[in-house]
C-alpha cells in the first residue's frame, strides 16, 4: 500500500499489465487439461449424458406427431370428418412426451449443477493449495489482490462453463442431429434450404470467439486491479494510511477510473457477438417463410404434392432447431472466451515452487545432530529478481548457534539480518553454501518438520479477525483452556486478557487493531509458547514499541527464550546485551562477533552503533527533563 505514491507508480504498473495482456499466457494442451478436471466424475457425467440424450430425443418427437395430427387426425387424406379417437391418442402422447421431457430436464439440471460446481470447487481448492505451497518470495513480489482475483474472479468466471458445457453440448448437439434427421425424413429438399447458411455461420462464429476471448482477458486483468485496489485501500492499514494523508478522494478517483474501465469492458464483452447472433436469429427465423414460398412453388408447378401436415411438421421441427443451434454456437463462443480464463488459472497451477522437499528428504527428528543446533557454512543469497550487477544480499556468512544459546544479529538497515533469520527455517533458499538444521542440510529435511521445530515472532504481528482464544489455538488447535492460560501467563499477557469484558473470547479486530502493539506482541509470544518449539526466531520483535511496552515484552521474550536456541535480529542493542554471542552484519557479511562487552572493547561498528543509540537516548532524556522544568 502506498498512499501518497499512487500517482507516481500506478501508471507504470498499469502499463506493464497492459503489455502483459497483449501476450496472454499460453498453456499447452489446455483443452485436454480442462477435460481431465471432469475425470473424477466420469460416471456421473455418463449418466447425465444419457439423460441429456434421452431428453433431447424425446423433445423432438412431439413435432413429428404434429404431421399425423394434421394429415391423419384433423384432415384425413381420404377426406371426411376428423378422427377424434386418433386425435385424442396423439394429443395424449404429445402431453406425455412433454411431461417426460420436463422430468428428464429437472434430473439433468440437478446432475449438471452438482458436477459442474464440484469441478469448480475442486479447481478452486487445487489452486488455493498450490498457492500455499509457493515460496515466500512469490508473495513478496505479487500483489495480494492479484492472487485473490485469480482465485475468485477467474475461477468464478469459468464456473458457468464447467457447469453447463457438457450438458449444453450434448443436449443441443443431440437436438440438432435429431431435428436434422427428422427434417430429412419429412422432406430432404426443404432440409437443404434450411441448412445452406450453416458453414458460413460457423466461420463467422470462430472469428467472434477470438475477439471475445481477448476482451475476456482484459476484463479479468481489470478485475484483478479492482480487487487489488479494494484489498489495499479498504484494509485497516490502507484506511489508516489514506486518512492520515487525506488521500480518500485520490483513492476513490483511482477506483473510479478502474471501475469505468471495468464497466466499459463488461459492455464490450456483453455486446461482442450480439450482431452475429442477431443475424443467425433473423436467418433461422426467416427459413419458415422461405419454406412456405418453396412449397408453394413446388405445388404450383405440380412437381410434387406437399401436404399441409408436411409443411407444418417441417417448420415446427425447424423452429426447434433454432435454439439448440444458437446454444451450440454460444457454447463454442463461451469455450473460446473461457480459454483465456483457464489459461490464467493454469498459469498459476503451473508455477513451480522454488523451494520444495527433496524426494529423499527426512524429518528433523531423524537428523544426526541435536534439534536446536543451527549452522551457516559460507552462505550466500541473492533474491531471484536481483540483477547480475546487484550486490548479493548475503555473501560468505558462517556461524553456529548451539542448542539453548542466544545468538543476536545487529547492523545497519539493509545489511541482511532478517534474510539470515528466514534462511534458517528455509523460507528462502541459499544460493551458495549450506544452512544446517540439527546437523543436516535444510535441503535434505522436510519443510514441515523444520517449521514444527521453529517459533517466529516478527516485528509486524499478524492476528486474525477472531477471538484471542482462536488466535492462540492457531498454534495448537487442541490446546486446553489451562494450556492457553499457562502460555499467556508466561507471556505476561494473561492479566490483560482477564481484564477484558469477554476475556479470551474478546474479538481482536482485523490484524489485531483493537489491541495495543505491546498486547499484540505478547499474544504472539503466547502463541509461540503454546507451540513450544526448540528454536525461537525473533525479528525485531520490540523495535516498534514504546519504552514501557518494550520492557514488558522483553521480559516475556526472555522467558520464552529460556532453554531454547534463539536467533534475534535487534535494532535496539539494549534488548540483546545478555546474548551469548552477537554477530554484527554489514553489507551481507558478518564483520564482528562477540559478547556485548567484547564488541564494545573492540571499538568497531558495534561500538559505533552503541554510541549512536546512547547519544540519541541522552538527547531524548534531556528534552524530557527540559520540558518538565519548563512546565
Amino acid at each position: 500500500m502506498a498512499g501518497g505514491a499512487h500517482g507516481g507508480f500506478r501508471g507504470v504498473d498499469r502499463e506493464a499489465q497492459r503489455k502483459l495482456n497483449a501476450t496472454a499466457p499460453r498453456v499447452p494442451h489446455l483443452g485436454r487439461r480442462v477435460i481431465v478436471l471432469f475425470q473424477p466424475y466420469r460416471w456421473r457425467i455418463a449418466f447425465t449424458a444419457i439423460l441429456v440424450i434421452a431428453g433431447a430425443a424425446v423433445a423432438v418427437i412431439p413435432p413429428l406427431l404434429v404431421q399425423r395430427v394434421f394429415d391423419d387426425a384433423l384432415f384425413p387424406v381420404a377426406g371426411g370428418a376428423p378422427d377424434i379417437p386418433l386425435l385424442t391418442r396423439l394429443v395424449a402422447a404429445m402431453i406425455a412426451f412433454f411431461l417426460l421431457s420436463a422430468v428428464l430436464g429437472v434430473g439433468q439440471t440437478w446432475l449438471t449443477a452438482t458436477v459442474g460446481n464440484a469441478v469448480t470447487g475442486d479447481l478452486r481448492l487445487r489452486l488455493f493449495d498450490h498457492l500455499q505451497s509457493m515460496e515466500l518470495g512469490f508473495f513478496t513480489r505479487t500483489k495480494t489482490g492479484v492472487i485473490q482475483s485469480r482465485l475468485q474472479n477467474d475461477v468464478g468466471g469459468v464456473s458457468g462453463v464447467l457447469t453447463n458445457t457438457v450438458t449444453s453440448i450434448l443436449g443441443n448437439a443431440v437436438t440438432v442431429i435429431a431435428s436434422l434427421v427428422a427434417m430429412i425424413l419429412i422432406d430432404w429438399r426443404l432440409t437443404l434450404i434450411a441448412v445452406v447458411m450453416m458453414p458460413f455461420l460457423i466461420i463467422v462464429q470462430r472469428r467472434v470467439g477470438q475477439v471475445r476471448a481477448r476482451i475476456a482477458g482484459e476484463t479479468q486483468e481489470s478485475l484483478s486491479e479492482l480487487t487489488s485496489i479494494t484489498q489495499e485501500t479498504l484494509s485497516v492499514s490502507g484506511i489508516l494510511l489514506s486518512k492520515s494523508f487525506n488521500r480518500q478522494r485520490a483513492e476513490s478517483a483511482r477506483f473510479e477510473a478502474e471501475n469505468i474501465n471495468q464497466v466499459r469492458l463488461q459492455v464490450r464483452r456483453a455486446m461482442s457477438g450480439q450482431g452475429f447472433f442477431a443475424v443467425v436469429s433473423v436467418l433461422m427465423s426467416s427459413v419458415p417463410a422461405i419454406i412456405y414460398l418453396v412449397a408453394g412453388i413446388l405445388v404450383t408447378d405440380g412437381a410434387d404434392t406437399i401436404t399441409a401436415g408436411t409443411i407444418v411438421a417441417f417448420t415446427t421441427v425447424q423452429a426447434r432447431l433454432l435454439m439448440p443451434l444458437m446454444g451450440l454456437m454460444r457454447v463454442a463462443l463461451d469455450l473460446q472466451t473461457s480459454a483465456a480464463l483457464f489459461a490464467r488459472i493454469f498459469e498459476y497451477l503451473d508455477l513451480v515452487p522454488a523451494i520444495s522437499d527433496a524426494p529423499d528428504a527426512i524429518a528433523v527428528s531423524e537428523a544426526p545432530g541435536p534439534v536446536g543446533r543451527i549452522e551457516f557454512r559460507d552462505v550466500a543469497f541473492a533474491y531471484p529478481d536481483a540483477s547480475e550487477t546487484t550486490r548479493p544480499t548475503l555473501n560468505g556468512v558462517s556461524f553456529v548457534a548451539e542448542p539453548g544459546k542466544h545468538v543476536a544479529f545487529v547492523g545497519p538497515s539493509g545489511a541482511g539480518k532478517t534474510t539470515i533469520l528466514y534462511l534458517a527455517p528455509r523460507f528462502y533458499e541459499a544460493t551458495g553454501g549450506a544452512v544446517l538444521f540439527a546437523g543436516e542440510d535444510v535441503r535434505r529435511l522436510t519443510g514441515e518438520s523444520i517449521i514444527d521445530a521453529v517459533g517466529i515472532v516478527s516485528q509486524e504481528t499478524y492476528l486474525f479477525h477472531a477471538t484471542i482464544r482462536e488466535n492462540l489455538r492457531y498454534a495448537k488447535p487442541d490446546a486446553t483452556d489451562a494450556e492457553l492460560e499457562a502460555a499467556s501467563r508466561a507471556a505476561n499477557i494473561h492479566h490483560v486478557i482477564a481484564g477484558f469484558e469477554n476475556g479470551y473470547d474478546t474479538v481482536v479486530g482485523e490484524r489485531g487493531y483493537r489491541l495495543s502493539g505491546g498486547e499484540k506482541q505478547r499474544i504472539a509470544i503466547a502463541r509461540v509458547l503454546l507451540k513450544d518449539p526448540p528454536v525461537l526466531l525473533l525479528d525485531e520483535a520490540t523495535s516498534a514499541l514504546d519504552t514501557v511496552s518494550e520492557r514488558i515484552v522483553q521480559e516475556a521474550l526472555d522467558a520464552a527464550a529460556r532453554g531454547r536456541t534463539t536467533l534475534t535480529v535487534a535494532h535496539r542493542l539494549s534488548t540483546i546485551i545478555a546474548a551469548d554471542v552477537i554477530h554484527v552484519v554489514d553489507g551481507g557479511r558478518i564483520v564482528e562477533s562477540g559478547t556485548h562487552s567484547q564488541l564494545l572493547a573492540e571499538g568497531g561498528l558495534y561500538a559505533s552503533l552503541a554510541a549512536e543509540q546512547l547519544a540519541a537516548s541522552r538527547v531524548l532524556t534531556e528534552e524530557v527533563t527540559l520540558d518538565a522544568s519548563t512546565d
